[in-house]
């Protein structure tokens, strides 16, 4: 009598997500705020926007609630969307000086991306075209209808945060996160995902004013 023998061979292909979407993993920072990450290819991203009011040495980053004040800032400063209670579910909009600053804004381990770190991601999701509604959460729960091409596949869960820029505008149509790379004298490279389609948008943006974006850190 003959036996049969079954042999299952799995094989990954390309485009295979990494990890499992539901993130489990922690980290705390200076400030005891816990956030989840996630692995994308070959690299570890938190799966919530920046919180903390403090660098990473405890001292505090200062928080400028008035427009004017903060469109003539040339010292690091953080704020909360609408100078509300926005912060647990956006985290906070930070400028390029607190981003920038050698007592480093992200826990200890972490970074905030450089503009090359937020390429490998967007050429890991098939590149800038449709990265952005791989990151963006699925669904109108936080951002706007359509929320076009929205399934965040990794979990990563990018938020509509808006920004400060002159004033407060675009929370949930679009988030806005720093890199850590300057373009010149003038400008650094961010990112941002809007509500009406799946890029991953690359802009150059003032960072010796006032420009206020989110942050979402990497793991070193």
């Amino acid at each position: 009598m003959g036996i049969i023998l079954m042999f299952s061979f799995g094989c990954k292909k390309s485009d295979d997500k990494t990890t499992d979407p539901t993130p489990t993993n922690t980290v705390t920072d200076v400030d005891g705020n816990v956030y989840h990450y996630v692995t994308i290819g070959t690299q570890v991203w938190m799966v919530e926007n920046l919180k903390t009011i403090h660098y990473r040495n405890g001292n505090p980053i200062p928080n400028v609630t008035d427009n004017n004040i903060w469109q003539n800032l040339t010292t690091d400063a953080y704020c909360t969307y609408d100078n509300a209670n926005n912060a647990p579910t956006y985290g906070n909009l930070y400028n390029w000086y607190a981003v920038n600053d050698s007592r480093k804004i992200a826990p200890s381990g972490w970074h905030v991306p450089t503009d090359a770190e937020w390429s490998t991601l967007s050429n890991y999701l098939g590149g800038s075209m449709t990265a952005g509604g791989k990151l963006k959460e699925a669904g109108t729960t936080h951002w706007n209808t359509p929320n076009t091409g929205a399934t965040n596949d990794y979990g990563f869960t990018a938020l509509p945060g808006g920004n400060h820029v002159y004033s407060f505008g675009g929370i949930g149509n679009y988030g806005e996160y720093w890199s850590s790379t300057t373009n010149d004298a003038y400008t650094a490279f961010a990112y941002q995902m809007n509500w009406s389609d799946k890029e991953l948008h690359r802009d150059t943006n003032g960072h010796d004013y006032m420009a206020g974006f989110s942050v979402r850190c990497i793991k070193d």
